[in-house]
């Protein structure tokens, strides 16, 4: 089971980003403590779709900052 864990989530891979549309509970496992999670955190948004997408970071160009952020190139 570790094998296979670590043939798809290398442990020397540090940069990890993981996008999710809703709770992020969960998703710092996989992550670990140099990764970077995009998704809710709270409860309760109401707008409409493009708006609350702009306001949690799930536009492409904001996902693809975070990531470059990540990397050291922004």
């Amino acid at each position: 089971m570790q094998e296979y864990r670590d043939s798809v989530l290398p442990p020397d891979v540090k940069a990890r980003v993981a996008v999710e549309q809703a709770s992020t509970v969960g998703w710092e496992r996989y992550v670990g403590t140099s990764g970077r999670i995009t998704g809710m955190n709270t409860f309760g948004a109401s707008a409409p779709l493009k708006e609350l997408q702009r306001k949690f970071g799930f536009e492409p160009d904001q996902v693809v900052a975070a990531a470059k952020d990540l990397l050291g190139r922004t």
